[in-house]
């Protein structure tokens, strides 16, 4: 669960900042998950990271995840300068440390938005250079109550000639109130966490905007 669509959002429309804690239930893993994202605006850009746990009855939490991005644009700016950085561990495999600096663009209102960065991705130990594509979106299909959003990334890892990483997560939320939502989302993934086949992964979840 990441970019898990405060970032968009937010990021398009009139608040400056927001935080949300989500509870996921992975039915193809039989897990849950944890998810705590905070996203805050200023006259230079704006802010997003999140924090990703799961957790494994047998092992107790199996893996973490984090990410942190900075946006730095102003009003004259019709594009954003993206720095990002993410990495984490689990009890298998760690997560390939990597720094993203790219161009970032938005556009959106109180319907429907969307965000799209490009960059070059530098891996900790990556013998050739790699870049990812990341695209985020919402459309708000009733108002307040109804919201179909998500974000899709592509990345390499060791060239435009190896291994080539393909993620989304298309969620669906239904908001009980300000505070709280229920929905879930479907995680697509091919080359993703050194499973090599597409998988799809269905969760049922629940939101907590602080």
């Amino acid at each position: 669960m990441k970019k898990l669509i405060t970032l968009i959002t937010i990021f398009i429309t009139v608040a400056v900042s927001a935080q949300n804690f989500q509870l996921h239930r992975d039915f193809e893993r039989g897990h849950f998950t944890t998810t705590f994202e905070m996203f805050k605006m200023d006259k230079y850009g704006n802010t997003f990271t999140f924090i990703d746990f799961d957790y494994n009855s047998a092992i107790g939490t199996s893996s973490a995840y984090y990410e942190i991005a900075r946006v730095l644009k102003t009003e004259k700016m019709p594009v954003g300068l993206h720095v990002e950085y993410n990495a984490g561990h689990s009890n298998q495999f760690s997560f390939n440390e990597a720094w993203i600096i790219g161009a970032n663009y938005g556009k959106g209102n109180a319907k429907w938005g969307f965000s799209t960065y490009a960059g070059y991705k530098a891996f900790t130990g990556a013998g050739e250079g790699n870049f990812q594509v990341t695209g985020t979106w919402y459309v708000n299909l009733i108002a307040d109550k109804l919201t179909f959003s998500g974000f899709a990334d592509l990345w390499t890892e060791n060239g435009l000639s190896e291994k080539t990483v393909f993620l989304s997560e298309p969620q669906l939320w239904y908001h009980l109130n300000k505070n709280f939502s229920v929905g879930g989302e479907v995680e697509l993934a091919n080359n993703f966490g050194y499973e090599f086949d597409f998988k799809v992964r269905p969760t049922l979840g629940v939101k907590w905007n602080l």
